[in-house]
């Protein structure tokens, strides 16, 4: 059982904390831990138990899986672990909380404010995105029209995924992506399996490039982000909610292809980045951009260049030799390792297991 750190008072109130003596600003509002961002489509009963984890536990969920009739079961780095009634961690199924048909209902009520047919076009992909980048992916029946999913219903289980802005992660990679005699950056393609950091990664380094690295005597460029899913900036009304930097603008909920096309068009972008490209619209989409000389940086699932180029799209992109530098994230220490910076123009690693 892991070692419970006691939150502190304010953080467990939610009241503003005093700013540090000598500072403009008396008081300021703490930011709310990410888990606390999703409690609000959780049902009561399940509420109060994620409620009673250990503190420790609370700061590294990833993932709350909801099954009908299964074992409430949370994500953490490196393994998933079952939820008793009473939020520790059990030892197996006949100790943990089951999941009822209630519990399933509530929740999706919850998630869609009791209005599915508003979300059918998220459905029609299996997730709805919660403000601040949490995606909930739904599991159930699906409806098809014509030969594609239309809706999904009779839902029986949901993917609670927890979105977490972690800000400089990207600083040891970015030496290796910048072209600071041009001032610009590298064709770059993020590659991993699932659950590895793609997304936190990928957002760090908008911010970072949209505001400029005063360290790296690097200027801060237009980037333009197609965030088809709302998980890169976390768009509520339009408007970013998590940092994705003072320079860039943000098409959300668009599809890839399309909002790249769009912003190159409209927004004069220097870079155009983007999350999991894999359709051959995306492909040619980004040959677009390549052709306009604006740079690209995108991420795509895949545990190896020989995977990715089994894919005709992904092969055609390959052969563009266009794409600079491929980034292979990882576990092997912790969420968002870079296991492998591999020349795009040599295929072979620059770099392989960056700290």
């Amino acid at each position: 059982m892991p070692k419970v750190r006691p939150l502190t008072k304010s953080a467990l109130s939610g009241q503003p904390e005093e700013s540090p003596a000598g500072s403009r600003q008396v008081l300021r509002a703490p930011k709310a831990a990410p888990w606390r961002e999703i409690l609000p489509v959780l049902p009561p009963v399940l509420k109060e138990i994620i409620l009673n984890l250990p503190a420790e536990v609370l700061e590294q969920l990833e993932e709350i899986r909801l099954r009908q009739g299964k074992p409430l079961i949370i994500g953490l780095p490196g393994e998933d672990r079952l939820v008793a009634p009473n939020g520790t961690l059990a030892k197996d199924g006949t100790l943990a909380y089951l999941t009822t048909a209630d519990d399933i209902q509530r929740a999706v009520q919850l998630v869609s404010g009791c209005s599915l047919y508003a979300f059918e076009e998220e459905l029609k992909n299996g997730y709805i995105t919660l403000p601040g980048g949490h995606r909930v992916g739904l599991a159930g029946k699906a409806v098809v029209e014509k030969g594609r999913v239309k809706t999904l219903k009779f839902i029986s289980g949901l993917n609670i995924r927890i979105s977490r802005e972690v800000n400089n992660i990207a600083e040891p990679l970015l030496p290796y992506l910048l072209d600071r005699q041009a001032r610009s950056v590298c064709h770059t393609l993020i590659f991993s399996p699932p659950r590895c950091g793609k997304t936190t990664l990928l957002r760090d380094l908008v911010r970072q490039i949209s505001n400029g690295i005063p360290g790296l005597n690097f200027p801060g460029l237009t980037v333009g982000l197609v965030d088809e899913r709302s998980e890169l900036a976390g768009c509520c009304r339009g408007v970013p909610q998590r940092d994705v930097g003072i320079r860039t603008d943000v098409l959300d909920g668009c599809p890839k292809a399309e909002g790249m096309i769009m912003l190159l068009r409209s927004m004069a972008p220097q870079v155009i980045a983007t999350d999991e490209i894999g359709s051959r619209e995306d492909v040619a989409a980004l040959e677009e951009v390549f052709n306009a000389g604006v740079k690209v940086i995108v991420t795509v699932h895949g545990s190896s260049l020989a995977e990715l180029a089994a894919r005709p799209s992904l092969n055609y992109l390959f052969n563009l030799k266009v794409i600079e530098r491929y980034v292979l994230l990882g576990r092997s220490r912790g969420i968002g390792t870079v296991e492998e910076i591999i020349d795009g123009k040599t295929m072979k690693p620059l770099k392989k297991g960056l700290a």
